[in-house]
Parts: C-alpha cells; sequence; structure tokens
C-alpha cells in the first residue's frame, strides 16, 4: 500500500484527560509553493497544545503536513489554517502553531497564530 498525503487528521482518546498536560511536535520538513513565484517554501512547523478530550495522531498528522507540498499558500495563510484544522478535530484546551519560514529575499518570517487558554 503506497502511503498518499491526506487532508484528513486523525485522532486517538487522550489517556489522561483529567490532566492538564502539554504535547510539542516539531517538523521541520514542511513545505508549500510560494503563490506568487511558485517557488518551493520551506519551514519548521512547532505544534504545542494541551488536549482536551482527544490527541492528534502522529501519521495522519506527516500525511496532512505533506498534502501542502504542491499547494501555494501564503506563510499567514498556512499557519493559520493549520491551526484552524487541529481546533476542527480535536478541540484542545489550548493550541499554538508556530510557522518558521526559511529565508527568502534576505527576510525570514516567522507567525505564530494560537486558540484558546493555556492553564
Amino acid at each position: 500500500m503506497t502511503t498518499k498525503p491526506s487532508k484528513e487528521l486523525k485522532t486517538f482518546d487522550n489517556p489522561k484527560p483529567d490532566r492538564n498536560y502539554e504535547i510539542y511536535f516539531d517538523c521541520p520538513e514542511f513545505t508549500c509553493l510560494c503563490p506568487m513565484t511558485d517557488q518551493p517554501d520551506f519551514a519548521s512547523i512547532e505544534i504545542s497544545y494541551m488536549p482536551d478530550k482527544l490527541c492528534v495522531e502522529l501519521k495522519s498528522l506527516k500525511l496532512y503536513l505533506w498534502s501542502y507540498r504542491d499547494e501555494g499558500a501564503f506563510h499567514e495563510a498556512v499557519t493559520n489554517k493549520i491551526l484552524d484544522d487541529i481546533v476542527a478535530a480535536i478541540e484542545p484546551r489550548w493550541v499554538e502553531v508556530c510557522g518558521v519560514f526559511n529565508v527568502r529575499g534576505g527576510i525570514e518570517t516567522s507567525v505564530v497564530a494560537s486558540h484558546g487558554t493555556k492553564a
């Protein structure tokens, strides 16, 4: 069976829903396309969240991030879209997505978007 990119974020039950704890993902191989030039934009996507009832399954996150490889997206838009999709999938107590995009034209861009309240 061939692995393919997917927009589906799979979940599993939080093993400790009564406890506040933070999960951190560092995804240093994120790629999308610049919507102005169609050239690749490389970034590290950092995701921190405090789960409520559900957690994000890692392989589905990998395939989800891979799905952006051939899509044109401004840094601000893609970072906020990732945040929105995580919120829709797991309804966390708190989540923050940081996109750290490689230098382009002498400028490094970081976009930080969050949802909820960190306890």
